[in-house]
């Protein structure tokens, strides 16, 4: 559905690295055609209501509407599992050990099929809209019948996560993921066996299936981009690699990489090399591929990772909630690394609190403050490119257009400064007021009962 045109008139933005008043956008086709900043940068005219709690533009209307508040580009959600929604709250019997959470999650896992798993996706992907996020990258292996057999259409499971972001108003970059072992050769066992395609001609077969059954709107450049991912190097055997990333040729191509130290040690006794090393042995590394976590890294890694501008995609809130560790986030852009975000198992789906995390992880690593500025925050919440989206994340003429406006008049938000700063170190999820991803209106605060009442009885079908 292509959205109408349309103006806003916007009290604070934040475009071209700083917070204006009164920055006029005018959206056609779903991009913006027209930015129009004020001169002086004085503050918005008196006659915008404090009370003026919705904002849809009325039919036919030719006068900007008005939008309170501090207004932000989309954020991106770069590394996302739409199941582990189904856990939150529920993983922490025995204090919340790792094994108890991973055997809630195989058990999930093990339950879904393709009406479950679009309908718990679609709830989470809604969640993700009402917090700002308009693009996701969701690293997506749940791709068989709990037996290993594919369902008819080997990409049953794909089109339902597709079709779920399509009724969220959200973009979508379905990350396919190749998982071929339970660690370094050892054969699939359990639950795993609804992930591995087999080998990887197995797994690049269903690939050209999924391809070639998207419509063409769906394709490359519309609501869908269609990547690659590597689970992990314990998952995927080392003459595999290569061949995932030759078939990426450009595309996204993601991958978990030294997320648990244990994962390092078998991967150097396996084949004498860290997996950021083996990852670049088989060209793996580059501006399209991500390494999400990235969170034991030696010196001559994290060189690796920014010398081949590597993305490095942080999930400090299901980092701390799994125990992994904490990241070397600044070294990594400091050698070049570009920094996205992802809210990954969704302890949390809040992008705010991911960007800040950033900052007071490094805190409690160094015991210093001061590594991030709420510039650098909002443009690792912003950045869409490691999904495919180099044509979003900015309020410019020619981007998609996507605005995100937060209440800066709330318990948290008020008194803050209504800039980059109430954004990432004092905003939540719970203070945005309206999200619209390309030019149309995906959330508004009236649909946050609805929301939460389709996240419960999805989760809590899948336990009855």
């Amino acid at each position: 559905m292509t959205a109408q045109a349309a103006a806003y008139l916007l009290e604070r933005a934040w475009v071209d690295g700083a917070v204006h008043d009164g920055v006029l956008v005018e959206i056609e086709a779903g991009r913006f055609t027209r930015v129009v900043l004020p001169r002086g940068n004085s503050r918005f005219p008196a006659e915008v209501s404090a009370g003026m709690d919705e904002f849809h533009r009325v039919p036919g209307e030719t006068h900007p509407t008005r939008l309170p508040g501090l207004t932000l580009p989309g954020l991106a959600n770069c590394h996302s599992h739409a199941f582990h929604r189904a856990l939150r709250g529920r993983t922490q019997a025995e204090r919340g050990t790792f094994w108890t959470w991973r055997e809630q999650m195989y058990a999930v896992a093990g339950r879904l099929d393709p009406d479950s798993y679009f309908a718990l996706a679609r709830a989470t992907y809604r969640e993700m809209a009402a917090s700002g996020i308009t693009t996701v990258g969701e690293f997506h292996y749940l791709h068989h019948q709990p037996d290993g057999t594919p369902y008819d259409d080997p990409n049953e499971m794909g089109h339902a996560l597709i079709q779920a972001a399509q009724d969220a108003g959200i973009r979508i970059a379905l990350l396919d993921t190749c998982y071929l072992s339970s660690g370094f050769g050892k054969p699939v066992e359990g639950v795993q066996v609804r992930y591995s395609d087999g080998d990887i001609d197995g797994w690049s077969a269903r690939q050209d299936a999924l391809e070639s059954g998207l419509s063409p709107e769906r394709r490359q450049g519309g609501p869908v981009v269609l990547g690659s991912a590597i689970h992990s190097v314990r998952a995927v055997p080392r003459e595999a690699l290569a061949r995932i990333a030759e078939r990426a040729g450009g595309s996204p191509i993601h991958v978990h990489l030294s997320e648990q130290r244990a994962e390092n040690q078998e991967c150097l006794t396996a084949y004498g090399m860290t997996p950021t090393a083996l990852l670049h042995d088989a060209g793996v590394l580059g501006p399209e591929a991500t390494a999400v976590h990235a969170t034991h890294l030696t010196d001559a890694d994290i060189a690796l990772l920014g010398q081949t501008r590597t993305n490095s995609c942080f999930c400090p809130t299901t980092e701390r909630d799994l125990g992994d560790g904490i990241g070397p986030s600044r070294r990594l852009h400091t050698a070049g690394s570009p920094i996205t975000l992802g809210s990954d198992s969704h302890a949390v789906i809040d992008l705010f609190e991911e960007m800040r995390a950033l900052e007071m992880d490094e805190r409690l690593a160094t015991e210093q403050r001061g590594h991030w500025s709420a510039a650098e925050l909002l443009n690792a919440g912003t950045r869409h490119p490691s999904l495919g989206f180099a044509d979003a994340g900015t309020i410019a003429v020619g981007q998609r257009a996507d605005l995100v406006t937060l209440d800066t008049t709330t318990v948290r938000t008020a008194g803050t400064g209504a800039d980059e700063n109430t954004a990432t170190f004092a905003a939540t999820a719970a203070d945005v007021t309206q999200v619209l991803c390309d030019g149309r209106v995906v959330f508004s605060r009236g649909d946050v009962g609805e929301i939460g009442r389709e996240l419960e009885a999805s989760i809590q079908g899948l336990r009855s």
